[in-house]
This record gives structure tokens, sequence and C-alpha cells, in this order.
């Protein structure tokens, strides 16, 4: 790779992670200035979740129960879906990778409502596999609970931005090639120049 090509895709790594410096830093103000103290988007994500979650489980389990916040299978103690387990997290992720990485505004609002619903359905999953193992194996429980929402969460957003990259980003188009110049000489026969396109980004 030439040295053009490499302070160019240099610049656009930077580009990119300032670009997600800035998202992040516009959501956490806004967040812990506004949301978070209102609270109301969050009381309303977690009960949705909640909701969803009791739903996944109903067609399968009898004794399914869900008050708010909270829900139960059987006797076991239950689920509460706090703040910091409804998914708002890496929602703001998703959003901030796509903001971030080059692309159209049409394919933008396409993927991203697409894209919080797959990560939406991944939570109320997640938040329905917990529930069935503390109802069914209850020592599994935390060790599930510590390490397997960090896990599957970044799986699934990285998943996402690489489908981005490939499918909802920009495509580069090759430039177009400069007519060639005479050379100064003996007639020599013309030999046929082959373009050569660039990689897609």
């Amino acid at each position: 790779m030439d040295a053009p090509r490499i302070l160019a895709s240099r610049r656009a790594l930077i580009g990119f992670f300032l670009k997600m410096g800035a998202a992040y830093a516009v959501w956490f103000v806004l967040y812990d200035l506004w949301l978070l103290p209102d609270g109301r988007l969050d009381t309303w994500l977690s009960h949705v979740v909640a909701a969803r979650t009791a739903d996944v489980l109903a067609p399968f389990f009898d004794g399914v129960r869900v008050s708010g916040r909270v829900v139960r299978l059987g006797a076991s103690p239950g689920i509460i879906v706090e703040d910091g387990c409804n998914g708002l997290s890496p929602l703001s992720l998703f959003v901030g990778f796509v903001l971030a990485y080059p692309g159209t505004a049409r394919r933008r609002l396409l993927f991203i409502p697409a894209g919080l619903l797959v990560v939406s359905a991944v939570n109320v999953l997640r938040c329905a596999a917990l529930l069935v193992v503390q109802a069914e194996r209850p020592g599994w429980f935390e060790p599930a609970h510590r390490y397997e929402g960090l896990f599957l969460f970044y799986v699934v957003i990285f998943a996402l931005w690489v489908a981005w990259a490939h499918l909802g980003g920009a495509t580069a188009t090759p430039a177009a090639t400069p007519p060639a110049t005479p050379a100064v000489g003996p007639a020599t026969p013309a030999e046929a120049a082959v373009p050569l396109r660039g990689a897609a980004a």
C-alpha cells in the first residue's frame, strides 16, 4: 500500500474514533443530566423488556407472571429488570457505531431501527434464559447473570457493526483513470490498459 492510501486509512480510522467519542460524550451528558434523573425512559424500557420476557416464556411454561419490572416463573424469586439490565447501554453503543461509520442517511434510517429491534430481542431472550436458569438450575444463575450478558451483547453488536460496514456503509467508487499521455519516441504497438478497482471500504 502506498503512502497516500496509508495516510487516508489512518485519517479514516482517527475520524471514526473521534466521531464515536463525540457521540458517546453527547449521549452520556444527555443521559446523566436528563434521562437518568427523569427516569421515564428507563422505566418504560424495563417494563417493555419484562413484558416481552413473559410473552416469550408463556407458551412453554406455566406460572409466568409479570408485574412492572419483575418477572417470575413458577416458585422462583424472579428477576427484576433494573436500569442497567434493560439494554439501553447496548442500544446506545450500537447507534454510536452506525453514526460514526461512513454510510448514507437513507441506509442509516433503515439499518438503525432494524438493529435496535435485534439488540432488544437479544436482551429479551437473555432475560428469558436467565429466568429459566433461575427456576431450573438456581446454582447457575449468578455465573450466567455475571458473564453471559456482557459477552452476548458485544458479540451481537460487533456482528451488526460488521453487517453495517459491508452492507449498509457507503461503497467506494474507483477514481476515474486519467487519459494516457502519448509517449515521446518511436511508435510502438498499443497495449490495452486494464483499470484496477480499489478494494471496497
